[in-house]
């Protein structure tokens, strides 16, 4: 019977097998009465393919499960967590959440950083739309940076005297004279001392 071929879904054939595939190609190709030997021969290659088939989905459903026990033991296992999810994705995983999450935490790591990008662009291209959603989903991700307002800047005043510079001094304000400086008091002239002796 065919068996998996590893866990990409491959099979592997024997030489009886292909030889029954090969007659049955035959008698597709070119429609001839087939004998009752070759009838059975087919029913039995068909049978054989479910059951590699079936088998091939429990290892890729073992590998997944194993994928989740190292994942879980991080960062212990990060040499073969690494590995089991090359292996997977091979074989048509798509990645998780919780695999991006541990990948993230490895990112010091040269063969987990590569392995985030990959799992970042498979998940992405896997979004209904292919690549131009992946854009629309990157940038519903990424936060938007409004657009800088400009500070309104008011009409400046007229200003006809130009300003000091920093070096020269401030003239001094003329203080306002008192009612006394406009309007001074007048003494009153003294008479002679000769009109004052008179006088007396």
């Amino acid at each position: 019977m065919p068996t998996p071929y590893g866990s990409r879904g491959g099979l592997a054939f024997g030489a009886e097998e292909l030889r029954v595939l090969r007659r049955a190609l035959a008698l597709a190709l070119h429609p001839s009465p087939a004998t009752a030997d070759d009838v059975q021969d087919c029913l039995r290659l068909a049978a054989s393919l479910d059951e590699a088939t079936r088998e091939s989905a429990r290892l890729r459903a073992f590998l997944v499960a194993d994928l989740g026990r190292y994942r879980a033991a991080l960062p212990g296992t990060a040499a073969g967590y690494l590995a089991l999810l090359e292996e997977a994705l091979g074989a048509g995983y798509r990645p998780q959440p919780d695999d991006l999450a541990a990948l993230r935490a490895l990112r010091g790591n040269p063969t987990a950083a590569a392995l985030l990008r990959h799992c970042e662009r498979v998940r992405l291209t896997a979004l209904p739309g292919g690549l131009a959603a992946a854009g629309q989903e990157q940038e519903r991700q990424e936060p938007r940076k409004k657009p800088e307002e400009r500070p309104s800047t008011p009409h400046p005043a007229p200003n006809p005297s130009p300003a000091p510079g920093p070096g020269t001094p401030r003239p001094t304000r003329r203080p306002v004279p008192t009612p006394g400086e406009v309007f001074p008091r007048r003494k009153p002239a003294t008479p002679p001392p000769g009109q004052h002796l008179a006088a007396g």
